[in-house]
């Protein structure tokens, strides 16, 4: 086992039971899949943006470990707002206690409220949506078309944004995905900010919805590119909650399988989701992993994981293990 930091190895020295244990076998066997030459996708759903999941994730993305990501329209955008306008934001520890006319104040004030951390609507929003129209612009008055994350990625890599950053852009994910180039799937990108604010160029005539490629189109690349690199090895699954963000793509494997009757398609090498969701008539994010097997995207030999527990606090450390600190 390579030399691991402090941080594993109290990970390891004392985390041995219940939901601690759960997260340090994951992490290992996480671990494992890379070194068999595996690769990993990471599904983001939640507010882990917002949580600056960035400062691991980021570096997780610039050393391999992560190869592709699923994430909610709000995650990919959100990464990117806190980049620009981190200084803005508002943290509101008591946010149990706010009244709703402490809310409706918040609001008058341009600040969206996220659990205990207020996105300043101005700088964040705003100071994007001017660059970000001039894309979309250029890419309907020259007949092109492309995906919501490579718009975002124009933008970061124009470096029409560096004269805003907030943060260390080391701790950007989207900036790390950005110059390496990994492929993203964004399900749903209409619910989000920025797709609100694209559909209401639309509905005032400035744009026409064919500039952003759809959801269908993320799942026909989804399957081309799920098909190229399950050719030689595996790609596994580490799910941070539930949702859209982590069963949109975890149906690529009994797409290809069933409806394209691709017998040769491998499952997924290996399942993990961190969740406080509870088991439930019909819930896919309280769901545990064996339920999978019966709609074909895991096999009885996959290794499967759940751990009950904050994907705010889990998922860094999951990630410090993979990165030895």
């Amino acid at each position: 086992m390579t030399n691991k930091g402090s941080v594993s190895n109290f990970m390891l020295q004392h985390y041995k039971h219940f939901n601690a244990a759960s997260l340090v076998d994951a992490a290992v066997a996480y671990e494992a899949q890379l070194n068999k030459g595996n690769k990993m996708l990471v599904s983001l759903a939640g507010a882990m943006s917002t949580a600056e999941l960035g400062r691991s994730l980021a570096e997780m993305i610039r050393q391999d470990k992560v190869h592709i990501i699923s994430c909610t329209g709000a995650n990919l955008e959100e990464d990117v707002m806190n980049l620009v306008a981190h200084n803005s934001y508002k943290r509101i520890p008591n946010y149990r206690d706010l009244s709703p006319t402490r809310e409706w104040e918040l609001l008058e004030n341009g600040y969206n409220r996220v659990t205990d951390t207020c996105i300043p609507e101005e700088e964040a929003f705003r100071r994007i949506q001017k660059h970000i129209y001039n894309l979309w612009r250029d890419a309907y008055e020259t007949n092109q078309r492309f995906f919501p994350h490579e718009y975002l990625y124009q933008l970061l890599l124009s470096g029409d944004l560096e004269q805003y950053y907030e943060i260390d852009p080391a701790n950007s994910w989207m900036l790390a995905a950005a110059e390496k180039n990994i492929p993203i799937v964004v399900p749903g990108w209409e619910d989000s900010t920025l797709g609100n604010i694209f559909a209401s160029y639309c509905i005032k005539g400035q744009l026409e919805p064919k500039v952003v490629k759809s959801g269908i189109e993320y799942m026909t690349f989804l399957a081309s590119w799920y098909q190229q690199n399950t050719e030689e090895n595996g790609i596994g699954f580490f799910q941070i909650g539930g949702g859209i963000a982590g069963d949109f793509p975890i149906c690529v494997v009994p797409m290809l399988s069933q409806d394209l009757s691709e017998s040769k398609t491998k499952f997924w090498s290996y399942f993990c989701q961190i969740s406080d969701s509870t088991t439930s008539y019909g819930s896919y994010s309280g769901a545990v992993p064996n339920e999978k097997i019966t709609w074909g995207k895991l096999n009885v030999s996959t290794p499967k994981f759940i751990i009950e527990s904050d994907a705010s606090i889990v998922a860094p450390l999951v990630f410090a293990y993979l990165l030895n600190w």
